[in-house]
């Protein structure tokens, strides 16, 4: 007993002197999950769940680490410091929280007598930008893709006995080059933020077998009731046995070959929804004779994404039934962590507190996720776009960008679709983030090489623009109202609106103006679900099927979060949100004309006589003209998105308009609603009562609410005056119309 406490003791001992050489930083802000970051077991789940098995290693934690330079040789003996793995450099939870952009790690492991016999995988979940691994001074070779796994057999370079060292090195040019690295930059400010350099994604080791499983692809098909499923291997021809369960319930068992697709039946399959996000396991051995070589288990849900005709538009459909889709803009950053979640738990909490919002599918913004990440998703039941991060993102004309390296983007597209193909939850590739702007190249050929890749899939050729006609979507960016651009060959889509600043003092990394700011929670919550009434009439009257809210949480200056970039603070009730949600997916919403837009009105930039908005006033010395009237009339870039257009110049700060009319048959007075686009404030009276004050601006017609006393002062079978004065800020935008709103 006493030997075996003394060994204990002598393992402990280490482990814990280890640990104590490592102390995080501070960060402008932590979350509320940095307290549970331990150095002995960091991110200690395993890391890929849809290829698992019984034996790995995990090299999560301390490692040696010191900047580098290009000349650099291969580093002998110990590193100047520590860093916690797999946090990035510039992390708070690196314990080192500065930018290097080359880089060298070590560390030492002990291969277990158990793997005696077995080849030896070294797993790299990611690292950014380019890396070359040494094992025991042999370079086991060169990765560049700072999103991308990879892998290498290191057998050749084990020794026979005794500690085995792996050195890493990094080099990461962030902007200074032209890879793909998403919202890092080297001077973050705006929607740009901090880098992240080094390995920012759980590293492991796995013994297989000399032949073994290398891969599987998962293909479901609903309609045929199959799941099609290809096994790697580097044995041509051997058999795989495969095994489909429902919890305990055995499914279906057949055998097979490798390298071959097989449709292993799934009869009555349950299938996978936002609603019901049923998984089935699976069982894959690789046996020779009457032998197992090898074995892996994972998992896989039976669903469907296409588009189809209805109502005259393209609609998106989830399992052969229209699902329209609404969810936020995720960019997956955190304040002490940089791209890593500090604990797994962290990572289920966005993706959590998401669907308790309501949403039912995630725009994972020009980033790409652990598998754990898309594990959440598919347990949870979101439908996930999935943006390839861009380069030459949002540099500004002081820093002009380097050319964009084209190769390395589609290679990295590529392997994007090929190691995360297997998700369910993934129902979108987005292949480019506001088109051109964000270094776009062919975009149609992208486009074909990505259907080709992964024909199972929507892909979306670029989420706010520019457009070819090319994949399934016209993807609109609209701020802060949403929009949706006319089309009847492609899904209508808005990829992002909204973006309703909302400031939790305390809680913030720094602070700037966003969209629009609101500083009251009821306020908050009510312009919220006035986009989500915005949403519900567009799907109904213009083919709208999805749009994605800005954003699941603040990022750093960007405040516009429905929680905080700490996690800490959840900025409106879930249940509120979620009912708004709920409108904009399950509701639909017609509007009935009393007064429509574009009329005439009587209009003056002179501020009137404070009777200006009363019916007894004489307007005759006023001009007169038809809306909507704006500071300039625009060229536009995209399909006009509004029925009327720009018909009147106003090149004031101040306008105030009337206009008179009759109103018959109007019987639902309680129901109606001001269709407006306003830029900026505006207040809004019927009869000489002030019906609405609209603070902000919107970009397109929007529904708005007359209160009260608007509604009573209104004259249903008769003349009525509605006044508006409406104050621009820079660039001015306004019109109106009257309407009576139905939500079912």
């Amino acid at each position: 007993m006493r030997r075996i406490l003394s060994l204990a003791i002598c393992i402990l001992i280490p482990s814990l002197m280890f640990a104590q050489q490592w102390q995080p930083k501070k960060a402008a802000l932590m979350s509320k999950f940095a307290k549970d970051v331990n150095p002995n077991s960091v991110l200690p789940e395993y890391p890929r769940p849809q290829l698992t098995r019984v034996k790995w290693m995990n090299l999560n934690g301390l490692w040696q680490y010191q900047p580098g330079a290009a000349a650099d040789a291969l580093p002998t003996g110990n590193l100047a410091s520590n860093i916690l793995v797999p946090f990035p450099v510039e992390s708070a939870l690196s314990g080192v929280m500065e930018h290097h952009d080359r880089l060298w790690y070590r560390r030492t492991f002990t291969v277990p007598a158990t793997w005696k016999g077995e080849n030896i995988l070294l797993h790299f979940g990611a690292v950014d930008y380019e890396s070359e691994v040494f094992v025991n001074g042999k370079n086991m070779g060169v990765h560049s893709g700072g999103y991308d796994p990879f892998t290498y057999d290191i057998t050749s370079a084990i020794k026979a006995s005794g500690p085995q060292e792996i050195t890493v090195r990094v080099f990461d040019p962030t902007d200074n080059g032209g890879q793909p690295r998403g919202k890092q930059t080297l001077r973050p400010g705006g929607i740009m933020y901090q880098s992240v350099t080094g390995i920012w994604q759980t590293v492991w080791l796995e013994p297989v077998p000399v032949t073994n499983i290398s891969d599987i692809k998962i293909v479901p098909d609903i309609d045929k009731g199959v799941v099609r499923l290809t096994v790697s291997s580097q044995s041509e021809g051997s058999t795989v046995s495969i095994t489909v369960k429902d919890g305990a319930k055995v499914v279906r068992t057949m055998t097979g070959k490798t390298n071959t697709e097989l449709s292993v039946p799934v009869a009555n399959a349950k299938l996978w929804s936002p609603d019901s996000p049923f998984l089935y396991d699976l069982n894959i051995a690789l046996v020779k004779g009457s032998t197992k070589v090898d074995a892996v288990s994972s998992y896989f849900g039976m669903r469907k994404i296409s588009v189809e005709n209805d109502g005259g538009y393209k609609k998106l459909y989830l399992n052969n039934k229209f699902q329209f889709m609404v969810g936020p803009l995720d960019q997956g950053f955190w304040p002490d962590g940089g791209y890593t979640a500090p604990t797994d738990a962290a990572l289920k909490y966005d993706l959590q507190k998401t669907k308790d919002f309501g949403f039912n599918m995630v725009r994972k913004h020009i980033k790409v996720e652990p598998y754990r990440w898309y594990y959440w998703a598919d347990k949870l039941g979101l439908m996930i776009w999935q943006d390839m991060p861009s380069p030459n993102s949002y540099t500004g004309r002081a820093f002009p960008p380097p050319p964009v390296d084209t190769m390395e983007f589609r290679k990295e597209l590529t392997r994007l679709v090929q190691t995360h193909w297997n998700s369910p939850c993934i129902i979108t590739w987005v292949t480019f983030n506001e088109g051109q702007a964000q270094g776009a190249q062919n975009t149609p050929s992208l486009v074909r090489m990505v259907k080709e890749l992964d024909p199972s899939r929507l892909v979306n050729q670029a989420s706010g623009g520019s457009w070819f006609n090319a994949g399934d979507y016209l993807d609109v960016h609209s701020y802060p109202d949403p929009d949706a651009l006319p089309t009847t060959t492609q899904v209508v889509a808005n990829g992002e609106y909204g973006g309703i600043g909302y400031i939790i003092p305390g809680h913030t990394w720094s602070q700037r103006p966003t969209y629009i700011m609101i500083d009251k929670l009821k306020d908050y919550t009510d312009l919220y679900n006035s986009y989500s009434r915005d949403l519900a009439y567009l799907k109904t009257n213009r083919g709208l099927s999805a749009a994605v809210y800005t954003e699941t949480t603040d990022v750093e200056s960007e405040l516009n979060g429905l929680l905080t970039y700490d996690r800490e603070v959840v900025k409106a009730p879930e249940a509120t949100i979620k009912a708004s949600n709920d409108l904009a997916i399950k509701g639909s919403v017609t509007l009935t004309t009393v007064l429509p837009t574009s009329q005439n009105w009587k209009y003056t930039f002179e501020k009137p006589d404070t009777a200006w908005l009363t019916p007894a006033f004489n307007d005759a010395a006023w001009q007169s003209a038809p809306g909507g009237f704006a500071s300039r009339v625009p060229t536009n870039v995209r399909p006009n998105n509004t029925p009327t257009g720009v018909k009147s110049v106003w090149a004031t700060n101040d306008i105030w308009l009337r206009q008179e009319f009759t109103a018959s048959n109007v019987t639902d007075v309680k129901n109606m609603v001001l269709n407006i686009r306003h830029q900026d404030d505006c207040d809004v009276y019927i009869n000489g009562v002030k019906a609405a004050h609209i603070a902000g601006h919107s970009r397109n017609y929007t529904i708005e609410d007359i209160n009260d006393a608007g509604k009573k002062a209104f004259i249903p079978n008769g003349k009525n005056v509605i006044a508006m004065h409406c104050h621009a800020n820079r660039m001015g935008y306004i019109d109106a119309g009257i309407s009576v709103i139905s939500i079912k």
